[in-house]
């Protein structure tokens, strides 16, 4: 009813960097199921999910601020992801996205 393609892992909105358009993007957005467990240990049925640029040393930055580290730095073909609880107990992934020309 959005007017979205979606697929069985959501859709996603391609776009290009507005200071350097030879640099793609994207942004993801994706429903879970009702009975999914996947955004525990949150209360929450969402979750927000960022892009950064280095996130080997966000996360050692994270840790040693006190942020709780929900789990070890996943790698895949198509960039890192780790999750940690923000201040309000609420699960954020976190996603380096793998660099594509």
């Amino acid at each position: 009813h959005l007017g979205m393609d979606v697929g069985p892992y959501g859709a996603n909105f391609e776009w290009r960097e507005l200071d350097d358009p030879s640099k793609k993007g994207c942004t993801a957005w994706n429903t879970f199921p009702e009975s999914s467990d996947y955004f525990e240990p949150s209360t929450r049925d969402f979750m927000i999910n960022y892009r950064v640029d280095d996130l080997e040393t966000l996360v050692a930055q994270l840790k040693s601020d006190g942020v709780t580290i929900l789990d070890e730095i996943a790698a895949y073909d198509y960039g890192k992801f780790a999750h940690i609880l923000d201040g309000e107990g609420n699960k954020v992934q976190l996603w380096e996205p793998i660099e594509n020309d």
